[in-house]
């Protein structure tokens, strides 16, 4: 250890000392009676001290009024740096600031809530970008023609002719199954109407959600449409923040996390400076000798120092 690290560590005498300077700074700084006893000191420097006084103000408990003083070198005066609240080690402290994106939770939102989408919304695409290469998920793109091609490919002893029977796939029972034309029973009319009205009972235009709605679920980005006779009036939500999220809402149904509700609070533009061009401001070229912290001696009354 180095003799510039041993004596960094070891308080300076003087401003060890410097107690009531401290005090009396905390004080002015603090709200009267708040100062409470001295607690310790902490060498910060050469020449720099860290007095603590204990805080006595409701509702920061554990936390010390620090004061740190100083003093120049071969000086005899001691001035007084900052002062500051800081926590100590058993402080109450606040939780730590979660942002409202990272506090929200699927749930959480009631009739009349806005949920702002951001522009780079990940859950969110262009509905069209004018681009004619088709998406990698399209049936005609050469990524999903070569999944199809290995997906249908079967491997048989020969050709179809020297089998003794012939492949299912292509059939009309096969393609029939694909198409869920191969089940014994399905929804008739009536069957139908009573679920429309169940959903739209639940999730539709005259409840509470979407009376305070911006807009109906037709037209947000988070609907997913269902194929048949139902999908002209009913989709699926597909927004997690939403009640109805993995629900079948109506199509005239709304929320406050439509994709279009409201859009992200652009920053506020501070207003240009206003320069004033009639007066001018005297500033001194030097500083005057008496607006110093440590005031001035003569040569003599340094001389017991000695110079280097």
């Amino acid at each position: 250890m180095s003799a510039a690290t041993t004596r960094s560590r070891t308080p300076d005498r003087l401003c060890a000392e410097a107690v009531d300077l401290a005090r009396a700074a905390a004080e002015e700084a603090a709200a009267p009676g708040v100062v409470g006893e001295h607690v310790g000191l902490v060498s910060e420097g050469d020449r720099v001290v860290t007095h603590f006084f204990e805080c006595k103000e409701l509702g920061y408990r554990g936390w010390r009024w620090a004061a740190t003083v100083a003093r120049a070198s071969r000086a005899k005066v001691v001035t007084l740096d900052e002062v500051v609240l800081l926590p100590g080690p058993d402080a109450l402290l606040a939780p730590e600031w979660v942002p409202w994106s990272e506090r929200l939770r699927p749930g959480d939102m009631g009739p009349g809530d806005l949920l702002p989408t951001d522009a780079e919304d990940l859950r969110l695409e262009p509905g069209w970008t004018g681009e004619e290469e088709p998406p990698p998920n399209s049936a005609v793109s050469d990524e999903m023609a070569d999944l199809v091609e290995a997906e249908d490919a079967e491997v048989t002893a020969g050709t179809p002719a020297t089998l003794p029977v012939a492949p299912t796939r292509g059939s009309i029972s096969a393609v029939a199954e694909e198409l869920g034309l191969r089940r014994a029973r399905v929804l008739s009319r009536y069957g139908l109407h009573i679920a429309a009205d169940r959903w739209e009972e639940a999730y539709g235009a005259k409840t509470p959600m979407a009376q305070a709605a911006p807009a109906a679920c037709v037209s947000c980005g988070f609907l997913v449409p269902l194929g048949g006779s139902l999908g002209q009036a009913f989709g699926v939500c597909a927004n997690e923040f939403s009640p109805a999220d993995g629900r079948v809402v109506s199509l005239t149904y709304g929320c406050g996390g439509h994709s279009e509700a409201a859009v992200m609070p652009k920053p506020p533009v501070p207003a240009p400076p206003v320069i004033d061009e009639t007066r001018v401001d005297p500033f001194p070229l030097r500083p005057l000798r008496d607006s110093g912290s440590v005031p001035e001696v003569t040569d003599e009354e340094t001389a017991e120092l000695g110079h280097s």
